[in-house]
């Protein structure tokens, strides 16, 4: 076996067979195929980038089809989202299809089925159908409608069509087996009927077919040569294939339905219900909330789709489920960001630091490098002045030998600054201390050249002036949940394990270079993390989120608790 062949996924040596075998590469067509009942989240990411990827592999197009035959679901909304997402990461699909856009074509072929005696309507109530499936070990009992004339069965379906009955009186089966061992092949529903208006059809249709009705027809009449679903589809290959035997012509290309298995991921839910439940619930602000798996919520917390393709890429695709930790996709981003974020200062939690042997009225523009990891970055000023803010936690009055930040007596440098020295603290009256009183050393600029600049500290401190500092609103994003696998419990709901301090907000001091940030921009605010421009920010108040920490402190929080 070549380096290359070793190298393919379980995907493309399918796709490699089969143009070993004589399938014409100009023939290639694959399709992403989302329902429009809810935003995209991280596992269909990795769902676009198997499709197109694909498509950009082979050089083959590649489909975006909405299966759209659920109108008490789906909205005009989740297409345009799906679409902006798609878009967002990257790619551009070939076709914008519609499952709709097949709805006479579908009947017209059920009406063909009835005539050839592999369709009937049955006109018991839900229940009792199911009530009649049998058990994987029992077969089912055959339908008292089962042997309907065709001429009965064509006037009922007509009916329905034309809206002569109630949601629920009547559903048209395929006529199968009920003994088979595969129950999704026991009589499968392929119409309902559902008086409600359409996003695109509004009310020209009020009967509607069923996914495995639709699907591989669809792929079908697209000409998809290979059709990838995830592993819960694996038994539904074998109706996917009767239902193609019905319709396939040999002139043209037969549809390969193939399974690869569902990535789940810790610390958060992606079922689509359960995302709803959060955002009826007002768990969250909404679908594009910061703390939701979907790519806009992704997306609004700063990630980029360079880090989300690299994420998918890395977790490649596999044959069976399993839970993929979200550090790896939090890795991925702050890779990403270390290379493209500019560095900037914040102070997220103020404490203020006099120099009390710097000038009263002096202030000076520091030379500050934007990016180390991108010569072309080039540099930006940063003004420094008598009255700085720090972090709390860079200053005790007493600490060990560890703790390499400020404390009293010892010595530190301000970042692009000078060295100081604290010398006293001022205390309020419930002993919190709200002030650091220190003196510098004059000649040791940072960059200056002199024996002082060159003095080595063991610890180094980000600041920012007080007179010259911008306040902003700072939105500290954590993991929505405490629990790993929040939604594998039985015993507990998944909405008891929201974690309480998935956001918190503050008020920070930003240096003033930052008033012209535009949303979308993404900052890495040097030694707290990166942080993205919120689009709730305007230009009287700007809003940050946290995208994600410089260094991973989740795990070590998990040990310590």
């Amino acid at each position: 076996m070549s380096e290359t062949s070793r190298s393919l996924n379980f995907i493309e040596h399918i796709i490699e067979e089969d143009l070993s075998k004589g399938f014409p590469e100009n023939k290639l067509r694959f399709r992403f195929p989302p329902e429009p009942n809810g935003y995209l989240h991280i596992g269909h990411a990795s769902s676009i980038c198997l499709n197109f990827g694909l498509g950009l592999k082979y050089e083959a197009p590649v489909n975006l089809r909405f299966d759209d035959t659920n109108p008490s679901k789906e909205e005009q909304e989740y297409v345009d989202a799906i679409k902006r997402d798609v878009s967002w990461l990257g790619f551009e699909w070939d076709t914008e299809c519609y499952a709709s856009d097949y709805f006479q074509q579908l009947y017209d072929w059920a009406i063909i089925l009835i005539k050839q005696g592999k369709a009937y309507v049955d006109s018991q109530s839900s229940e009792d159908i199911a009530l009649q499936k049998g058990t994987p070990t029992e077969p089912g009992k055959a339908s008292p409608f089962r042997n309907r004339s065709v001429e009965e069965n064509l006037q009922l379906f007509e009916d329905m069509k034309d809206g002569k009955f109630k949601e629920g009186e009547h559903v048209l089966r395929a006529k199968i087996d009920m003994a088979s061992s595969n129950m999704l092949m026991r009589d499968p529903i392929m119409y309902r009927i559902l008086h409600k208006p359409h996003h695109r059809t509004n009310t020209d249709w009020c009967i509607y077919p069923m996914y495995d009705w639709t699907h591989g027809e669809s792929d079908y009449i697209e000409q998809v040569s290979h059709s990838f679903c995830t592993m819960e589809f694996a038994m539904h290959r074998e109706l996917y294939d009767w239902f193609l035997d019905q319709v396939v012509k040999e002139t043209k290309v037969r549809p390969k339905q193939r399974e690869f298995a569902r990535r789940n991921f810790s610390h958060t839910v992606v079922s689509k219900r359960k995302l709803l439940k959060l955002v009826e619930s007002g768990v969250v602000t909404g679908w594009n909330d910061p703390r939701m798996p979907t790519i806009s919520g992704l997306r609004r917390r700063g990630y980029t789709p360079e880090s989300i393709k690299a994420f998918a890429n890395t977790i490649g695709i596999a044959k069976r489920d399993n839970v993929v930790d979200v550090s790896l996709l939090e890795f991925h981003v702050r890779e990403h960001l270390n290379k493209i974020a500019p560095r900037v200062m914040a102070v997220l939690n103020p404490l203020k630091l006099v120099i009390t042997n710097y000038p009263e009225d002096q202030e000076e523009w520091l030379e500050a490098e934007n990016n180390p990891e991108d010569e072309a970055a080039g540099s930006r000023k940063v003004p420094f002045s008598k009255e700085l803010y720090i972090e709390q936690e860079d200053f005790r009055e007493e600490a060990n030998r560890k703790f390499f930040r400020l404390k009293l007596g010892g010595e530190v440098r301000l970042k692009n600054g000078y060295i100081i020295k604290a010398e006293s603290c001022t205390k309020d009256t419930n002993g919190n201390i709200i002030e650091v009183q220190c003196t510098y050393d004059p000649k040791s600029k940072s960059g200056s050249g002199t024996e002082e600049s060159l003095r080595k500290v063991k610890g180094t401190l980000h600041w920012v002036s007080v007179k010259h500092a911008i306040q902003a609103e700072v939105r500290l994003y954590d993991r929505l949940f405490t629990e790993e696998t929040p939604d594998t419990h039985q015993e507990k709901d998944f909405m008891d394990f929201i974690n309480p301090d998935s956001l918190k907000v503050i008020n920070a001091f930003l240096e003033p270079s930052l008033a012209s940030a535009e949303v979308g921009e993404k900052f890495q605010f040097q030694r707290m993390g990166y942080f993205n421009v919120d689009k709730d920010s305007t230009p009287e108040k700007l809003v940050f989120n946290r995208t994600v920490g410089l260094r991973d402190t989740w795990a070590k929080l998990q040990v310590k608790n």
